[in-house]
């Protein structure tokens, strides 16, 4: 009997000295070791969730550790989990702050067992793992572990044995699995996820991995439609067109066609496939230019003869280098409602401008010239000035004080190096 659940791959990333090892110190994923790109890589490329285990061995390089796993976090599109040198509670506080969805805590350390109901109440339940060496291990502590963990990682050990034993979804990372024993493993029950080594080499397409686990017979975590191709109204060469959206920002980068076929292949690889008209044929966005567009979601239109793509684009979706192909402006009434990320977007360009560019007389250049000193007086300045406008019962003067510290904030996130991108990844991760 096969287990109805949803299946998970799930690579991890071993962190020693702010790089990305294989195992236990061995020869680097990538050439460069890094986990950043790594992360990235795997977000994109199927992968489920993350599991990043810190090799660090002291205060001070587990605090680098931590930064680069932020790091990792706003790359990945997908939950991180972070694992290793966790001792006390400000370590998952520090692991949770960083952007991760779970701690996980050594089970095979009594004084992580302990700590337990304290971190589980504090900061959720579902934010709370736990690594275990065997089915042994986890019985000795069973009561405590399952009313304060949302999941389990198996380190070692069989993963059938947990089968009916638990409910709590199960990783079983191994350096020994291939295709056909991850096949074996998830048919066998006990295992949700697994983890791992082959699982973790960028040389593993997942996207593949995932529909061969499919085909026999496993319900593995991947896109679904909700409606088959047939479903939707295509034109007289079997075409629909797709709109292209940017996931983050919402700017429509682009339209093409897809048919049966290449709507079939998006699903199966999560990169978006089109067909096209001019040679007849299927083409992946990126093949050639190394701009891809990694699914986000789909949609169809009330009258489903349109379909919406929401996508992460790198780099840029136009031919032509432009991010968007809707570039050329036509017409426009001159009052239509801003997007509030753009207009953030806008302004920080044109202080990014300043910098760059100085301009005489430019207040902005006057800020940058004066120092680090003189912004951080500013920014405490309108502070205060929203404190005192949020006395006065006229709501003008709030809107005009939050507008001029959001300035000077904008000027001090540029001074700093800080991009409104992961100010709005920092708040979407908490």
């Amino acid at each position: 009997m096969t287990d109805d659940r949803r299946h998970e791959l799930v690579p991890c990333i071993y962190l020693m000295d702010k790089k990305a090892v294989t195992g236990f110190g061995q020869k680097n994923l990538f050439d460069s070791g890094d986990p950043v790109r790594l992360a990235e890589w795997y977000s994109n490329h199927g992968a489920d969730r993350l599991i990043v285990f810190d090799f660090s061995d002291s205060d001070k390089a587990h605090d680098e550790a931590i930064d680069c796993i932020r790091e990792i976090c706003g790359a990945s599109r997908i939950p991180v989990s972070a694992a290793g040198n966790i001792r006390r509670e400000e370590d998952i506080k520090k692991i949770l702050y960083a952007g991760c969805q779970e701690a996980v805590l050594n089970g095979s350390k009594q004084s992580n067992i302990e700590l337990l109901p304290k971190v589980s109440s504090r900061f959720g339940r579902d934010r709370i793992a736990v690594c275990i060496s065997d089915l042994a291990e986890f019985e000795e502590n069973k009561e405590i572990i399952e009313a304060n963990a949302c999941r389990l990682v198996l380190l070692t050990g069989d993963a059938s044995d947990f089968a009916g034993k638990t409910d709590l979804p199960l990783i079983l990372h191994s350096d020994h699995a291939d295709e056909d024993t991850i096949a074996k493993v998830m048919l066998a029950g006990g295992a949700t996820a697994i983890s791992g080594n082959y699982v973790s080499n960028p040389a593993t397409d997942l996207a593949a991995l995932k529909n061969s686990l499919r085909r026999s017979g496993i319900v593995m975590n991947r896109l679904v439609s909700a409606l088959p191709f047939s479903e939707f109204k295509i034109n007289d060469a079997g075409l629909i067109p797709c709109i292209v959206q940017d996931d983050r920002t919402d700017e429509v980068l682009m339209m093409a066609w897809m048919n049966e076929e290449s709507f079939d292949k998006t699903l199966d690889t999560g990169i978006m496939t089109y067909y096209s008209r001019s040679r007849q044929t299927l083409w992946v966005k990126g093949e050639t230019s190394g701009h891809y567009q990694y699914v986000k979601s789909l949609s169809v239109d009330c009258d489903r003869d349109t379909l919406l793509a929401r996508v992460d684009q790198i780099g840029a979706a136009c031919h032509t280098g432009n991010r968007s192909c809707f570039y050329t402006a036509l017409a426009e009434t001159g009052n239509r409602t801003a997007n509030p990320f753009r207009v953030f977007e806008n302004v920080m360009d044109v202080i990014l401008d300043r910098k760059e560019h100085p301009k005489e007389g430019s207040y902005t250049n006057y800020l940058f010239d004066k120092g680090i000193d003189k912004i951080l007086k500013k920014v405490g300045e309108e502070n205060t000035e929203i404190v005192i406008a949020a006395k006065n019962p006229n709501p003008e003067e709030i809107k005009y004080e939050i507008a001029d510290y959001l300035y000077h904030l904008m000027v001090l996130m540029a001074e700093k190096g800080v991009t409104w991108n992961e100010i709005t990844e920092e708040l979407a991760r908490r």
